[in-house]
This record gives structure tokens, sequence and C-alpha cells, in this order.
């Protein structure tokens, strides 16, 4: 910054440069010599790089060659509308639509939500007149979207078993016919294939041990568990394979060492998973009972055929009586007796004789708490055609095995 005069260098024009030549002379202002002096050299030092002031008779001059490189002004506008200048600048802006005289939606706003979807009308009806979902009593339209229990299987889509009790709605439901046709026909399957020898036995044998794999995993909603599956399946494989490589005797040992080895490996392998505590326990739980299931199918190998002839039957009779429409207290009575009554009719053919009444009696029991299991929580129709084919003739395996020993 340049030097800040004192007070008694105070910067004070020349009179000349004021005065008018035409009009009469005025007294000079007392002012301090600027010709001579340190305030001389101040104030030429201060106005060296500062434009020449102009004079009375150059100051339109100056004015007009210090804005010779401005834009030209437009002077003012007689009316309201834009400037030319104004009208360029906005050129290539958007067209503004102006005022609304209406309160419909405007051709531009109409452009720009062409693709959106459309929104529907706000309901008139206050959130306090709406009924809540979960009581059926105050709102029958929300509770006319479930069907009942039947014993034709669930054809709806899986919902919470605690909205199900609120709303008065069992959370079971029978597989219904078409999975108790199903499993009568592969109980029939391994009744005869026993008949033909343990070979033979084996086919019907795995289809059963995949369905439960398979099943067991979507009834507890973990699907898809492709690796649980295929590991639940691949210990049943290793439990046949080790049933055939023993004696009969050792059949029971070595469905025993394979399921105390597959949950050892099952312990392993969820111990490496990086999912949440909770979901690794829930997970460790399922991928061991898909397992003890599967494996347990292996008793049928490890059984006496004439014993698995009866048992399988007993189990196809007692799943398809107890899908027929009866009163649920009558349908297992009649399921039981009828399961009793296959293994007395199917024993006398075989070796077991009379005893077939125990053991089918023993299977049909087994078959209808795996029947139960298969029906609970809203399962969907995978679990129906999975679960509730294959757990009744799984939970029977071992009743089959033991009854078996007792009156072979």
């Amino acid at each position: 910054m340049p030097p800040f005069p004192g007070p008694a260098q105070q910067a004070v024009a020349p009179e000349g440069w004021f005065r008018d030549e035409a009009s009469a002379p005025a007294a000079p202002a007392p002012v301090q010599d600027w010709s001579q002096g340190a305030g001389t050299a101040v104030s030429a030092a201060e106005t060296a790089y500062l434009p020449p002031y102009p004079g009375p008779g150059q100051e339109q001059g100056g004015a007009a060659e210090q804005t010779a490189y401005l834009p030209p002004y437009p002077g003012p506008e007689p009316q309201r509308g834009p400037h030319p200048a104004a009208a360029e600048q906005t050129a290539y802006l958007p067209p503004y639509p102006g005022p609304e005289p209406q309160r419909g939606p405007h051709p531009a706003d109409a452009e720009q939500t062409a693709y959106l979807p459309p929104q529907a009308a706000a309901d008139p009806a206050p959130a306090a007149d709406r009924a809540p979902a979960g009581n059926a009593a105050e709102a029958p339209e929300a509770a006319a979207d479930w069907s009942p229990p039947t014993v034709g299987g669930n054809t709806l889509r899986a919902v919470d078993p605690a909205q199900a009790r609120a709303e008065g709605r069992s959370p079971i439901i029978d597989p219904g016919p078409q999975s108790a046709i199903l499993t009568a026909a592969l109980g029939l399957l391994l009744s005869l294939a026993a008949v033909l020898g343990p070979f033979a036995l084996l086919v019907p044998l795995i289809a059963l041990q995949g369905l439960t794999a398979a099943g067991w995993f979507r009834l507890n909603g973990m699907w898809p568990a492709r690796q649980g599956i295929a590991l639940a399946f691949a210990g049943a494989l290793v439990a046949d394979a080790a049933v055939l490589a023993v004696e009969d005797v050792y059949g029971a040992a070595a469905i025993v060492g394979t399921l105390g080895a597959w949950v050892l490996l099952t312990l392993v392998l969820q111990l490496r998973s990086h999912a949440d505590p909770d979901e690794r326990m829930y997970g460790l739980m399922a991928s061991v009972a898909s397992a003890a299931l599967a494996v347990i199918c292996a008793g049928y190998l490890a059984a006496d055929t004439a014993a698995v002839t009866v048992g399988a039957a007993a189990v196809a009779v007692a799943v398809f009586v107890r899908a027929l429409p009866l009163p649920t207290a009558a349908s297992v009575g009649v399921s039981l007796a009828s399961a009793a009554g296959a293994g007395v009719a199917v024993g006398g053919l075989t070796s077991v004789g009379v005893g077939g009444a125990l053991l089918g009696l023993a299977a049909g029991v087994c078959a209808l708490v795996g029947l139960r299991v298969a029906a609970y929580d809203y399962p969907s129709k995978f679990v129906h055609m999975t679960a509730g084919v294959a757990l009744p003739l799984a939970a029977a395996a071992p009743a089959v095995y033991l009854i078996g020993r007792v009156v072979g």
C-alpha cells in the first residue's frame, strides 16, 4: 500500500482542476505548495497509476474513453416485456409455462411424468375407520383371503402361523390325499422290493432318503439349502454302503457310526460359517436333523426282509386311511386299526405271522407322527410332496428294525 500522508500532508486537489476557465476567478484556497517539498513527491507517487482526471470540458470525452469497451446500455424499456439482451441470454433455457388459470396438470408436467407409474388416489376413509388385519371378526375381507384347513393340501402361500392363530385358524394343514397316495405307492415299492433282496430295496430307499433330506430343510423354512441337502443325502448313501458292507448283526452299529461321523462333520462345517451365531445354530440343528432322518432310513436295509415287507405295507395303509375325510379322532383310530390289520394280513404271508399286528401298529404310530410333523407351520405344496411323503416312512424305519427283531 502507498504511504499514508500525515495530517500536514493531506492531499488537496489544485484549484485549477475545479476552476471554470469562463467563470470569474475565485479566491485560492490556502493550500501548501505542490511544486516543492515532500508533499509534491508523495502526491505524485500516489496518483502515478490513476487515470487522468478529466477537466470540465473533457468530462464527456473521458467517460466515453473509459466506457469504450463496455456493452451498450439498452436504455429504459417502454414496456415490461423481456429485453432483447435477456432473450439472448435465456435463448437455450426451457420456456417458462407461466401461471396456470386452473388447477389441472400443465402440459410440461405431463411430459415430465409420462413414464412414471400412475399414482393411486388417496383413500378418503380415515385410518381410524379401518379394521385391524389380525382380527377376523372386525375384518371379514382380510379373513376371506385365507381358506380354512382342508384335507386336499395347502394351495396357498405360506403365512406366519402366529397370524393364523390370531385369526382363529389352525397353522396345521395335513398334506392331503395326493401326498398320501405317493406315500402309499413308495411304501408298497419298499414292501415288494424287500422280497426281492437288499439291492432291489436300495432303489426306492434312495428315493426315500432324497425326499427326506430335501423336505426337512424346506419344512424348516431353509430354501435353497443345496449344501445341507447334499450333505444329508451323502450321509444316507454312506450309511447304505456301510450296512451292505457289514453283516446283518452289525447293521445297526453301521448306522449309528455313520450318524455320529456325520454329526461331527456337520458341526465342523457350521463352525467355519461366517453367519450370525443364531443363524449358525439354526442351520446346525436343521442339518443334523436332516442327516439323522436320512441316515435312519437305512434301517430298512438293516432290518429283516419280512419285517420290512410288513412295516412298509402298514405305513402305506395308515397314511392313506388318515387322508380320508373323517373327524380327527375317528381318522386316527381307523388309521391305526388299519395299520394293525395290514400287519396281520401281510404278516400271515411272511414269517412274521401274528406278530405283524404289533409291527403294523408300531409302524402306523410312527407314520402318523411323521405325517403330523410334515403338516406343521403352514407348509407349502413342495413340503407336502417331499416331507409329507417321506417323513411317515422315515419315522417308521427304527420301529420296523426293532419290532422286527422282536417278532422275527
